[in-house]
């Protein structure tokens, strides 16, 4: 899910937080943590994200949260300031983001690839490093079906998309014939 622009800027601040206190990979780990307590506890994701309670009484249920899992002062207090200014609803937002960013900044990236069947392990392995070569960074794969397409693969990595689909090819075999006719 694509995260809204507030989330964006939400963990762009936090990770800037964290990496100056050499702690994004901890800081990570506390944003999963909070995000399996409320997807195990839809009452505590709702206490904490719907405005109907009190600021006062959202933010004990936080603190409460905070020490019983251990999290640190820089998650309790940003996840205090969402709260406060109702942004809380951008949780799953912000942690995606975030651990966007906690990859980047390790030089991983996520590729989105469409394929027309299922790639075995050594497409798969094949078509990682291909894409590790063109961005310059090593490359993780979702991979996902679409029996749509006549063959071949689309490959999304951030802004950049590789459009090795047999359709792509029969456009540019098109556009290449009439061009030249």
């Amino acid at each position: 899910m694509p995260s809204s622009p507030a989330a964006r800027r939400y963990a762009r601040a936090l990770f800037g937080l964290a990496k100056e206190d050499g702690r994004t990979s901890e800081a990570a780990t506390e944003l999963d943590t909070l995000a399996a307590l409320f997807e195990g506890a839809p009452e505590l994701r709702e206490a904490l994200i719907i405005p109907l309670y009190p600021v006062k009484e959202r933010l004990a249920v936080l603190e409460a949260v905070a020490q019983a899992e251990s999290l640190s002062k820089l998650v309790t207090n940003f996840y205090s300031f969402l709260i406060e200014q109702r942004r809380m609803v951008d949780f799953a937002g912000i942690r995606e983001e975030y651990a966007r960013l906690v990859d980047l900044d390790s030089g991983l990236v996520t590729a989105e690839v469409v394929s027309a069947s299922p790639l075995d392990e050594r497409k798969q392995d094949r078509l990682r490093r291909a894409l590790s070569e063109r961005t310059g960074m090593e490359v993780r794969l979702e991979v996902t079906v679409d029996d749509s397409l006549i063959g071949g693969a689309i490959a999304k990595v951030g802004d950049l998309v590789f459009d090795g689909s047999i359709r792509a090819q029969l456009h540019d075999l098109r556009a290449n014939l009439t061009k030249e006719s």
